[in-house]
């Protein structure tokens, strides 16, 4: 009702009523499938010494040797029994089959037994021999080898409701009367002696016994309850039918074929005997007095007395053959040798009375069964008829008799008394007996006042634990809720496994890489097909588990040109035992390829870099050459110096990548004012290494302009236009208004530097023209020119 959440029982009734899963899970907890192997040590070794020798005497491979085990659990009993089987089958010559039958009204329990496999705190008990040999350890459990499994058939079977085995040397059933109540156990140990064949033996609990029925059972040992089924039993038990639970069939007299048949036998014998013999009235018993056998005329020396039906053979003799009886069964009992008793007087019907003699003696063809006793009735007349010849008798025949009558009284008494002390001694030790089950008792009662405490203090304890539990239970949900949205919203492909590589869970974004579905939790990892190029993720994960470190592995760039990087992590519990591995795999190609164009950037900066010390080294080697002196050198080394500097700022800015025609002419001219110079042309955008040298050829026609061309007047001008359709370039300075100018014939170091440039490093070709009023200087070259509109590659972008 607690983990129901219901507040009365008529609710729980109802549940009960309306959900037949609740009631499969009541009857799972009224249920008690406590066992162990070898539960009770000392009595399995009893067992092994005392019954196993007889229940495989006179047995061949022929044979078959048949065990019942009720209430078998989850199968420890069973297999113990079968281990101590397997063992003695080992001393025997002939080995019999061996067949175990294990049954329980627990389907689970039965499955647990089926599988026969145990974790190791279960196997505190087993030696080390047995655990090595009837036992292979199988990952953290331990599973029965297939020599023991292969003598048990486990099957469910209730001892109350179904028809009982049938023909078995053994029935052990051990704590489970205990929960039986009276009535059944009434029911339960007459249908175990109708499974047993003569002589079977029945196996208890230590807090067990047959009860009343001890005219079933012999006791072989009262310790460990080690029982043996007598042959003969005048009462019959009521079977559970096949034809339903609620129906017993009585079984007639005789009971069962079997029974029938050894009763045939045994009257075979019995009769044989008498006939070679005596031919007399005869009866059979066994130890204790109870008459397994009648013969025909046995009416003269037993009478059936008032009361409740007997078959004790003290209580049916008639008068006068009582003691005689008792004292002549108690001396061949104990001595196994015939014993006899002569006229005596037995009342009969008609108050006359007859002289009778009988003899005892054991029958020793029995070959280790129930010892039997066969005891011979002679009826020698009436007593009347001998009285006148006894009058006719010499007094010394008389004082014989007398002697003789008296010396037999003695003997009865003797017997008599002796049967009261040894029945006074059983008194007192029953008295005993009962006085420490009393304090036992006592102690009983006083331990379960203190456990009813303890149980109610629990109670209260696990009313506290339940809340706390359900608190936690709350809690557990919360966070499971955000894990299950945080595997739902994280782009991180995540995938746990156990030391199996089985998937214990994985997030959605994995499930793209090894096409996972919801239904692969519990596989391994590596029956499934992946996207991966990573034929080394199983090897890196084992060297996970053993070095403990964390992995990185790049894969190359797949078939989409995605990168991916792939993390492998212990997976630790509490106690920083790896108990597997987490794999992330994180879409890296931003990464990759800022590092590729990294790279390349570096790879031009090192040209350039280069390019630029060589071309700094011939400007200082050629100005110095061309200058008159130091300050001219200074002065013309550090313009050029300035105009790269102003190049590079310009290419700066665009981040290296295209240098604007007008930014580089702007950055030159504006020193001499914007009123003084246009500039006019397309927005056309030049690769790095081009607006340098072109930055160059701008400075080198600035400064000539400054020294020698336009703007060395005030009314002078510069006009820059420049063109290119993607393919070509063509540029014009033309300076007006300048001092006249003619073609010197001669060039100077600037002039030289613009050729270097243009036609070396831009493979150009220039043109110059000479008027009195104006100077022209026209640019043509073949490079890669980007535009707005129009960013195609020209065939000979690999000169730029």
């Amino acid at each position: 009702m607690q983990v129901t959440q219901l507040q009365s029982l008529a609710d729980y009734v109802e549940l009960l009523r309306t959900e037949p899963s609740e009631v499969n899970h009541l009857f799972r907890d009224l249920l008690i499938n406590v066992t162990d192997f070898f539960r009770d040590e000392d009595a399995f070794r009893v067992l092994q010494q005392r019954v196993m020798p007889d229940l495989f005497k006179g047995k061949g491979a022929g044979d078959t040797i048949r065990i019942w085990v009720p209430g078998c659990a989850t199968g420890e009993e069973v297999y113990s029994l079968a281990i101590l089987f397997r063992e003695h089958l080992d001393m025997v010559t002939a080995a019999p089959k061996i067949h175990i039958f294990a049954t329980d009204i627990d389907e689970v329990a039965l499955a647990v037994a089926r599988t026969a496999r145990y974790p190791e705190a279960l196997l505190g008990g087993m030696s080390h021999e047995r655990l090595r040999r009837f036992f292979k350890l199988d990952g953290a459990s331990y599973v029965i080898t297939n020599e023991i499994r292969e003598f048990c058939i486990f099957s469910p079977h209730s001892v109350i409701k179904d028809p009982p085995f049938s023909r078995m040397d053994m029935v052990s059933c051990r704590n489970l009367l205990i929960y039986f109540g009276p009535d059944i156990q009434r029911q339960v140990i007459p249908t175990f002696h109708y499974s047993l064949k003569p002589g079977g033996y029945l196996f208890l609990g230590s807090s067990e016994s047959i009860g009343q029925h001890t005219e079933l059972f012999n006791v072989i040992d009262k310790k460990h309850r080690i029982y043996q089924a007598r042959e003969h039993s005048t009462k019959m038990p009521r079977i559970p039918s096949l034809l339903g639970q609620n129906r017993s069939l009585m079984f007639p007299e005789g009971a069962s074929f079997q029974s029938r048949e050894n009763g045939a036998s045994l009257r075979a014998k019995v009769e044989k005997r008498v006939l070679e013999r005596f031919a007399p009235v005869h009866i059979v018993v066994n130890g204790e007095a109870d008459i397994v056998y009648y013969s025909s005329g046995t009416a003269r020396f037993l009478e059936t007395p008032q009361g409740v039906p007997s078959r004790q053979l003290l209580t049916l003799a008639r008068k006068g053959l009582r003691l005689d009886l008792r004292a002549a069964l108690r001396d061949c009992v104990a001595r196994q040798q015939p014993t006899s008793r002569h006229n005596l007087v037995v009342e009969t019907e008609d108050a006359r009375g007859s002289l009778v003699d009988f003899t005892i003696e054991p029958m020793k063809e029995r070959d280790g069964a129930e010892p039997l006793y066969l005891i011979v009735f002679q009826e020698k007349g009436s007593a009347e008829d001998k009285e006148p010849s006894a009058h006719r008798t010499s007094s010394d025949d008389s004082n014989g008799e007398l002697e003789t009558e008296l010396r037999d009284a003695k003997e009865r008494l003797q017997s008599t008394i002796e049967e009261y002390e040894t029945a006074l001694e059983e008194l007192k030790s029953s008295n005993e007996e009962l006085v420490s089950v009393n304090e036992e008792a006592q102690s009983s009662n006083e331990e379960l006042e203190a456990s009813k405490e303890e149980t109610q203090s629990l109670n209260e304890e696990l009313n506290t634990i339940n809340s706390e539990l359900n608190a936690k239970i709350e809690e557990l949900d919360r966070v499971n809720s955000d894990l299950r949205n945080l595997f739902e919203s994280t782009q991180i492909a995540t995938i746990f496994l156990d030391r199996g590589l089985v998937i214990r869970t994985f997030t959605p974004a994995a499930a793209s890489f090894f096409n996972l579905r919801p239904s692969d939790v519990g596989r391994p990892l590596t029956d499934l097909a992946s996207q991966l190029d990573y034929p080394n993720l199983k090897n890196d994960i084992q060297g996970v588990f053993d070095s403990g470190e964390m992995l990185d592995h790049h894969l190359a760039k797949d078939a989409k040109g995605k990168h991916y990087q792939v993390r492998l992590i212990p997976y630790r519990t509490e106690g920083h035992r790896i108990d597997g591995v987490v794999v992330t795999l994180v879409d890296v190609t931003d990464l990759a390829e800022a590092e590729q164009h990294q790279q390349v950037l570096i790879r031009e900066l090192n040209h350039r870099v280069k390019n630029m010390l060589a071309v700094v080294g011939a400007i200082a080697k050629k100005t110095l050459a061309n200058s008159s002196s130091i300050e001219s050198f200074r002065t013309a080394f550090l313009g050029r110096l300035e105009a790269m500097g102003r190049a590079y700022g310009t290419l700066s800015k665009d981040k290296w990548k295209d240098a604007s025609v007008k930014a580089i002419f702007e950055e030159e001219l504006r020193p001499f004012g914007e009123s003084n110079f246009t500039l006019t042309g397309p927005d056309l955008r030049l690769r790095p290494q081009i607006g340098l040298s072109l930055a160059m050829v701008a400075h080198e026609l600035s400064t000539n302009a400054s020294k020698y061309g336009a703007f060395s007047k005030e009314d002078g001008r510069v006009d820059v236009f420049w063109e290119g359709n993607g393919q070509t370039f063509t540029l014009d300075w033309r300076e007006v208004g300048g001092p006249p100018c003619k073609d010197r014939g001669s060039n100077g170091f600037g002039f030289e530097l613009i050729h270097g440039e243009i036609e070396f490093r831009l493979r150009g070709k220039l043109e110059t023209i000479f008027h009195p009023e104006a100077w022209t200087f026209t640019l043509n070259c073949h490079w890669k020119v980007r535009s707005e509109g129009d960013r195609k590659q020209c065939c000979l972008d690999c000169r730029g």
